[in-house]
């Protein structure tokens, strides 16, 4: 059984995801599986997604019967998840080759159930910005003000997990996700290392 579960929501991102995927299959942690939410009434980029990675086992597709949106798609994902801790990344964002090693660790050696990490954005696919979290450790009151937890970077422990975690909303459901699981007295713990590529 995988230690970490990734949820994929994808829709129209063909130009991307084939990177993303594989910044997560050559991740040096290598405990995981992936779990990719198809959110497209519109099988043909399915097809491609399929025949590039038709026989790797660490890829699980599940296929929505209507578009749902990134938020509802998450939530199918994490149902069908099997790991103790549930990662998220999105079809155009990557991973640094040591993102899932080190922060698993983190998360293990000092017994956090919620963690999140600095990431750079790069805009037009040039200029690279980072974005830092302007503290190490956020409580619900911190994420009232601003969201300054991006959605790729997170990993939570399972157990912790609401259900249906992320509402239907088109924008910011990752937001409300956030607020709702501090709201029960859970910090989210920043991992001050830029890991994460957000395009």
């Amino acid at each position: 059984m995988p230690f970490v579960s990734i949820i994929l929501p994808y829709y129209r991102k063909i130009n991307y995801v084939k990177k993303t995927i594989n910044s997560i299959l050559n991740q040096s942690f290598k405990d995981f599986e992936i779990i990719l939410v198809y959110d497209d009434e519109d099988l043909q980029d399915l097809h491609i997604i399929e025949g590039d990675f038709k026989n790797n086992s660490k890829i699980k597709i599940i296929k929505n019967s209507k578009n749902l949106g990134a938020g509802l798609s998450r939530n199918n994902g994490i149902k069908n998840a099997k790991g103790e801790i549930i990662a998220f990344i999105d079809s155009d964002d990557y991973w640094q080759p040591d993102k899932l090693e080190r922060q698993t660790r983190f998360m293990q050696e000092n017994n956090y159930h919620f963690t999140f990490c600095n990431y750079d954005k790069v805009i037009s696919g040039k200029k690279t910005i980072k974005v830092e979290s302007s503290k190490s450790v956020l409580n619900y009151n911190d994420l009232l003000y601003s969201n300054e937890i991006g959605l790729s970077t997170v990993q939570i422990s399972k157990k912790i997990l609401l259900p249906e975690l992320f509402p239907p909303l088109k924008t910011k459901e990752d937001y409300v996700a956030w607020l709702k699981i501090t709201k029960n007295n859970i910090n989210a713990y920043n991992f001050p290392h830029s890991l994460v590529i957000w395009n």
